[in-house]
């Protein structure tokens, strides 16, 4: 039995001495004249001196850059704050920088599908397509600023477009290929793309997809486009009835290489997007999120090179699709010198030891996972130590969902002893995590191990007062790099601000519930807004409205997903039917279907509900939040104020399903 808070594991001497957080800190103490004695003295000093700490970052990472960085800030409070006004960076060249110095084998991405066997991308290989590509992309006509967009499975592929589109300055966005036309048109119709890169099918679970006509639904959708670049992933040579140029991504690599001498890489101004991202929301079309340059390169240099301690011959595996942001951070390993492992299909492909193997093949170091997949382990009886050779592996992170001292206990059981287990959390919004690994702190069951370095993490309860051993608000009181620079098309900002700085004014509210213990560990408890998490892909409440309350039979509904322990999800969706009408097993089916094929098999719910009414708050907003905490357990008097609804008996049936239907 694994108790809460209980020690699992402490770093060795050795381990700690070398990490490369004891040799950042060593490193300040020569160069910097700063001594700190452990990891919240330094983490304190983060939050408190951050204009230095960043600083110091860009320095010991070594930024290359055009301009200065002598200004760290321009001064501005969030959400307005800028990072480095004075100097322009490429993200792209960061990525690819240890390839002008690489051998010949060094592997970039290690990838595997469920339609080829096990390969290897070298990292000169890599920079080589990188190189040809962005000049074939210039040729296009694809200038900085102009949008590259892709929709695409896991595969390499991915990664060297996106590598090539920020490499000359241009602004990528990608959606995973398991989502359905409406899905991804409604993410890219709101940044008018010019170039689609895109795939003509995918493998899951043994199964051949075939989106072609998703492909040409979506392109024929996007008004501003110019090109239509097909990453074939069958034997057939696809083709699309759309009016615009199509072309092989193979093509495109042909011909010969664009030398690492002559390539110039776009440097940007500091503001410059280097992606946009989509985080869903309950209300409208989902948020496009706008990342810089230079505030995504910073955190992910600390990230990658501190948190989560990886550098030359570390070798990061984490099951991801590339419509997640920890696709984004799979690549960014790349620049401490670390490969990164790509698989694209089902985690069970093969039997459920499938992920293990891979590990195995690859020599992982660092292996992620989410708690749902530890739970499927645990049911199939599989202890991956036993049968596998992963004496390669010394780390696990543990993301998409909140962690239990269960899901941390089974590592230790299963896989090995000597292991250094941690979870994070972060999102979308910054592309990053905020609370999450410190390689030199011990490991507590079921506890997140820190508050990241230059993150201002802080728990407000209602009042906006800081807590310490009690669940509120997870809170931002100072901006940090890789926060948005703006959502685009919100001209004046009035949308990024409702999102996040409405609830506590100037405060930047990250939408999860969170506990801070006294020795500074942390624990998620989900998400504190209406937002659907399902393994870490977080789906807007409004885009299953919009394809469920188009159905003549539906007259209105509410979904919720509420997080269960081990890792477990619970997403209802509650439907108000046009009079005389009953929820058979027909109109669910047709439901599910439309979920499935419009927007994604993670946008069908576990159950259907039929309900008499739907609550609304006497505004006129449905009451998700409050029916997800219902569900999940809080006293009603909590959960809800019935004062303020329009129908305050509309709860009462939602009061009796917690009590009888939900998952324990």
């Amino acid at each position: 039995m694994v108790n809460e808070g209980d020690l699992l594991w402490t770093p060795g001497e050795s381990f700690a001495r070398g990490t490369n957080m004891a040799r950042y800190m060593e490193w300040l103490t020569d160069e910097r004249g700063r001594h700190f004695v452990d990891y919240e003295s330094l983490r304190r000093w983060s939050v408190d001196a951050s204009d230095e700490f960043w600083s110091s970052i860009w320095q010991w990472c070594a930024v290359q850059h055009d301009g200065s960085a002598d200004r760290v800030t321009d001064g501005a409070p969030m959400p307005h704050t800028r990072w480095f006004p004075d100097a322009r960076v490429n993200y792209a060249e960061h990525v690819l920088r240890h390839a002008a110095r690489a051998d010949a084998v060094h592997p970039a991405f290690h990838h595997l599908t469920e339609g080829s066997g096990l390969q290897t991308l070298t990292l000169r290989e890599l920079a080589s397509q990188v190189r040809r590509l962005a000049g074939r992309l210039r040729a296009l006509g694809v200038q900085p600023g102009d949008r590259v967009v892709a929709y695409l499975p896991n595969v390499p592929a991915c990664a060297v477009a996106m590598l090539a589109a920020t490499s000359i300055g241009a602004v990528w966005s990608s959606a995973s290929i398991e989502f359905g036309a409406r899905t991804v048109i409604d993410r890219f119709s709101q940044i008018a793309p010019k170039v689609l890169i895109a795939a003509d099918g995918y493998r899951f679970s043994g199964k051949a997809f075939d989106r072609r006509p998703e492909v040409a639904e979506i392109a024929q959708a996007l008004p501003t486009l110019e090109a239509l670049v097909w990453v074939p992933q069958f034997e057939h040579d696809p083709q699309a009835p759309v009016a615009v140029s199509q072309v092989r991504f193979d093509a495109l690599l042909d011909g010969p290489d664009l030398g690492a001498e002559s390539f110039r890489y776009e440097r940007v101004a500091s503001d410059h997007p280097v992606w946009i991202v989509f985080s869903s929301g309950t209300t409208g079309l989902p948020k496009p999120i706008v990342h810089s340059h230079v505030g995504v390169l910073v955190e992910h240099l600390k990230l990658m090179t501190l948190h989560m301690d990886l550098g030359p011959g570390s070798v990061m595996f984490f099951y991801s699709t590339t419509g997640w942001m920890m696709w984004n951070l799979l690549v960014a390993a790349l620049m401490t010198g670390a490969s990164a492992v790509l698989y694209d299909g089902s985690p069970m492909h093969g039997g459920p030891e499938c992920l293990w193997q891979l590990a195995q093949d690859t020599r992982a170091t660092c292996f992620g996972a989410s708690p749902t997949f530890v739970q499927m382990m645990e049911k199939a009886g599989i202890a991956p130590g036993e049968k596998f050779d992963l004496s390669a592996l010394r780390s696990i992170v543990l993301s998409g969902a909140p962690s239990t001292p269960e899901t941390f206990g089974w590592f230790y059981r299963a896989v090995k002893r000597d292991l250094w287990v941690t979870s994070q959390s972060g999102g979308t919004e910054i592309c990053s995590g905020l609370v999450g690994a410190a390689p030199l702190l011990p490991v507590h069951a079921g506890e997140i191990q820190a508050r990241m370095l230059g993150m201002a993490v802080e728990v407000w309860n209602d009042d906006g007062q800081p807590v310490t051993g009690e669940v509120g608000e997870l809170v931002l009181t100072q901006p940090c790099p890789s926060m948005p620079v703006r959502f685009w098309n919100d001209d004046g900002g009035a949308r990024y601000r409702e999102s996040y700085f409405e609830h506590f004014p100037g405060v930047w509210r990250h939408g999860d519930f969170m506990k801070l213990n006294p020795r500074g560990g942390c624990y998620i408890y989900g998400r504190s807004d209406a937002t659907l998490n399902r393994h870490g892909v977080r789906i807007g409440s409004a885009e299953i409205y919009r394809v469920v309350e188009d159905l003549d039979e539906v007259a209105d509904s509410l979904v919720v997903c509420c997080e269960l322990p081990g890792g477990r999800y619970f997403m209802p969706l509650f439907l108000r039917l046009r009079d005389g009408l009953t929820l058979d097993d027909a109109l669910q089916a047709r439901i599910a279907q439309r979920l499935r094929d419009l927007c994604s098999p993670r946008h069908v719910p576990d159950v259907m509900v039929p309900m008499a009414s739907i609550p609304y708050t006497l505004t006129g907003k449905k009451m998700e939040v409050p029916v997800r905490k219902i569900l999940m357990g809080w006293p009603v008097e909590r959960a809800a104020s019935r004062g303020a609804m329009a129908d305050p008996a509309a709860l009462n049936a939602y009061i009796a399903f917690a009590r009888t239907q939900v998952p324990a």
